[in-house]
């Protein structure tokens, strides 16, 4: 089994991938908890336009991404605190314009090629170093203040109003979290691509809730979770050549269809 630690890129590829399951896991805790879940969808899809821009234009797409997912985050929350308009409706507005855009863009520039698909649904051959290098930097910083603000994150998660009553700066906190969450979908692209991870992020959450324990235990389950479904995928991947993606989402959902079963009342 060990063997394939002899490649460089499988290296790269897992050393980039334990970290985005910890970053998702940790972060997705958040974003299932504020029933945000389609939020992941949307800012992966949204990076995929940072995605097509990049290739069309010879950018470094992951770089576009990410400023494209910021700026789409930026825009949803600021739709939903401004204007009287439901959360899902936003989100799946966003949704569907944005994979219009990207798919537009890729069209006119003549992108349709492999680069996008491994943008599309993972490849861990296409993690690169300075991939690895840009996800631990920026992943560490984003991780930093996920575990800074945890406790206020937690408490608007669950009541809203209540923790603006309390003198918590709501506003700017649910910024921040979309923030963090833009960042982490356009950094996981490369491994699990934009299609996938939403999975990634939601699924080891709603597992882990399924055991019906504390904040912090539901959060350390869900980040055991989503770690075992990296590496239990990605050995998939390497060994009978699939998408990553593809296989670390199928073995949260395994993982996620025993919880429901164990803890079946």
């Amino acid at each position: 089994m060990f063997e394939m630690f002899e490649y460089d890129f499988m290296q790269r590829a897992f050393v980039a991938g334990l970290f985005i399951a910890v970053l998702a896991s940790v972060s997705g805790n958040f974003v299932v908890l504020r029933r945000y879940s389609l939020m992941s969808e949307t800012l992966a899809h949204s990076a995929l336009v940072g995605v097509a821009v990049g290739l069309v234009a010879g950018y470094n797409p992951l770089w576009v991404a990410v400023g494209v997912a910021i700026a789409s985050a930026w825009l949803i929350e600021y739709l939903r605190s401004a204007f009287s308009l439901y959360s899902d409706a936003i989100l799946a507005i966003i949704l569907s314009g944005s994979l219009a855009i990207a798919v537009i863009i890729v069209s006119l520039g003549g992108a349709f090629n492999n680069s996008l698909f491994s943008y599309l649904f993972g490849s861990i051959l296409s993690v690169t170093d300075e991939d690895v290098m840009t996800i631990v930097t920026v992943g560490s910083l984003s991780l930093l203040f996920l575990l800074l603000f945890s406790k206020e994150l937690y408490f608007i998660a669950y009541d809203e109003e209540v923790a603006q009553t309390s003198g918590i700066k709501v506003k700017f906190l649910n910024f921040l979290l979309v923030t963090v969450v833009a960042v982490i979908i356009a950094l996981s692209i490369r491994v699990v691509g934009s299609l996938l991870i939403g999975a990634l992020m939601v699924i080891p959450t709603v597992a882990a809730l399924q055991y019906r324990v504390g904040f912090r235990s539901t959060m350390l389950i869900s980040l055991f979770f989503a770690l075992f479904s990296v590496v239990f995928g990605m050995s998939l991947s390497y060994y009978y050549s699939l998408p990553s993606g593809a296989t670390i989402v199928l073995s949260i959902i395994v993982i996620f269809i025993v919880s429901l079963i164990i803890n079946k009342k």
